[in-house]
């Protein structure tokens, strides 16, 4: 009897799948034994390397590869996953781990945080490996010298814990979210609610140790002063593997003040912004004031049964922390920005430990034990860009552009001011390249639940329209663009080879005049472009 023709067409298709399934899962065994028996020649103790490479037949996986996602756009079964997860112990680990990728030539991926928020450092579109260092988290504090040494994979929430363990009036300037890793914060620039007083994390890099491309262990006398400028803002992920930075900590008071002022539309909140882009950056440099900008829908008091039950508004929400205490905070705020309103009792005075509970939204009375914990309250969808805002915008302006932000109804601004001692230090410094000249750092801020590729369009179409509304008001020729707010929009490499002048496009947005002065070092040290992924810094070819 002759078998259907759709039959056969079934059957037919299910071997070659079945072929392609097999085949494949030989491959990456093959590549797993490979690089397990490498790794074992590599490092020490040579008996312990199975122990730390996961391959995706290994039944902890999903949970290893998940467990630093922050980012759930890029978990997701259609997102590329890694031949491999290799998680060392210790530093011999890391420096075989880039040899064995490097004999496989398999492109390698540095995971400290997981808070790329492009998922770059754990997604690829060709074959790679995870190198995840969240083992690799001492902090040692010496109060003696005010310095730390910090490895990668701790995040900036066991870093704040280590400094109060030993001094209740040192702190460090750097972020607001204590589950950020210290790797990526550092290496990409690094700035928080201190940045106006004390400039960013990288302006208090002392020294450094990073396993280059040949497995070398350098710090900072033996990788030259090149080098160490780049990983201090350029991303140390273009130029090899960040074991550690030491960092100078700096002083904070005893008392430091917080406040949280909401306006809305009804509440004169165009005339307040207006204001707050005139004296932001040059209030008194011990206060930084956030402003977080979005669109609400709120209650109408009217009880007519012709009116809207509800309406749409803009919120405008100031955050500060101030370093000194609320009666000196109300005398400065009284002088040059007294629009606000801010009264004494908006006003909560507390330790700097207590400030970083308070900005990371933890409950007043909360232990200081919770900076310990890795992992975030809830991962969410999101998508993030960035500018940097030279002249204030004016009213009229503002006031489209919250007609603009009511209609797309999605997402919010959070406005970053500069100044202070963000002016006084060169453009050129570091790379990072964004200080005297800008009022403040814009991130547009959007975050769903809702699953889908409808809804990651929609979403991610908002912040796309918003941002290029925000064209005219913005830095140009090129428009600035800050790397740790990772955004692929602005540019990739399409590949390993010939990048420089895709790298370029994007480069300079993120590094200004600085990018060229990278690529040199990038020619340096790694000419081959083994560190290499979609934003990094390309070499020249020679």
């Amino acid at each position: 009897m002759e078998m259907p023709r759709t039959s056969f067409g079934l059957i037919h298709l299910l071997i070659n799948f079945l072929f392609l399934f097999v085949s494949s899962y030989a491959a990456s065994e093959s590549v797993y034994d490979t690089f397990l028996q490498c790794l074992s020649n590599h490092s020490t103790p040579s008996d312990q390397a199975s122990s730390i490479v996961y391959a995706q037949t290994n039944s902890s996986f999903p949970n290893v590869l998940q467990s630093y996602i922050r980012n759930q756009r890029f978990n997701q079964s259609s997102t590329p996953k890694p031949l491999i997860i290799v998680t060392p112990t210790n530093d011999s680990q890391v420096q075989a781990a880039i040899i064995c990728s490097r004999n496989l030539s398999i492109q390698l991926r540095i995971r400290s945080g997981g808070h790329d928020y492009d998922g770059l450092s754990y997604v690829s579109n060709v074959p790679f490996f995870i190198l995840d260092l969240f083992n690799l988290r001492s902090i040692d504090v010496n109060i003696n010298d005010e310095t730390a040494w910090v490895q990668a994979g701790a995040t900036l929430g066991e870093l704040y814990y280590r400094i109060w363990e030993k001094s209740r009036v040192h702190g460090f300037p750097a972020g607001v979210c204590p589950t950020v890793g210290v790797g990526g914060h550092l290496s990409g620039g690094g700035y928080g609610n201190m940045l106006r007083k004390n400039g960013l994390s990288v302006d208090h890099i002392v020294d450094a140790q990073i396993v280059d491309v040949n497995g070398r262990i350098l710090d900072r006398k033996s990788m030259g002063e090149d080098l160490f400028w780049a990983i201090r803002g350029g991303g140390g992920a273009s130029f090899g593997v960040i074991l550690s930075y030491k960092i100078k900590l700096v002083r904070v008071p005893e008392i430091v003040t917080v406040f949280g002022v909401e306006k809305t539309l009804a509440e004169n909140d165009t005339e307040i912004v207006y204001k707050w882009q005139h004296i932001a950056d040059k209030i008194d440099n011990d206060l930084f004031i956030r402003l977080l900008v979005q669109p609400i829908t709120v209650k109408n008091d009217n009880e007519s049964s012709k009116a809207e039950k509800s309406t749409t508004t803009i919120k405008a929400t100031f955050k500060s922390l101030f370093l000194g205490d609320a009666t000196r905070l109300i005398s400065v705020m009284n002088k040059d920005f007294p629009e606000l309103g801010l009264m004494i009792e908006d006003c909560k005075e507390m330790s700097w430990i207590e400030s970083v509970l308070d900005w990371a939204n933890f409950d007043k009375g909360t232990s200081v034990d919770v900076l310990l914990n890795r992992i975030p309250k809830s991962v969410k969808f999101l998508k993030r860009k960035s500018d940097y805002v030279q002249q204030p915008i004016q009213k009229n302006g503002l006031e489209g552009l919250w007609k603009k932000m009511i209609e797309l109804g999605k997402g919010g601004m959070v406005l970053n001011p500069y100044g202070g001692r963000m002016s006084e230090i060169p453009a050129s410094e570091t790379p990072f390249p964004h200080r005297a000249g800008n009022i403040f750092k814009i991130q547009y801020s959007v975050t769903w639940e809702e699953e889908g590729a409808e809804a990651d369009k929609k979403y991610v179409n908002a912040m796309r329209v918003l941002y290029s509304y925000m064209t005219p008001f913005v830095s140009k020729s090129p428009r600035g663009a800050y790397l740790n707010y990772r955004d692929i929009d602005i540019g990739i490499s399409h590949n390993c080879k010939n990048s420089y002048q895709e790298g370029k496009v994007y480069g300079v947005k993120y590094f200004m005049n600085n990018f060229e002065r990278l690529v040199k070092v990038k020619t340096d040290v790694d000419p081959q472009n083994f560190f290499c992924y979609e934003q990094s810094i390309p070499p020249l070819l020679k």
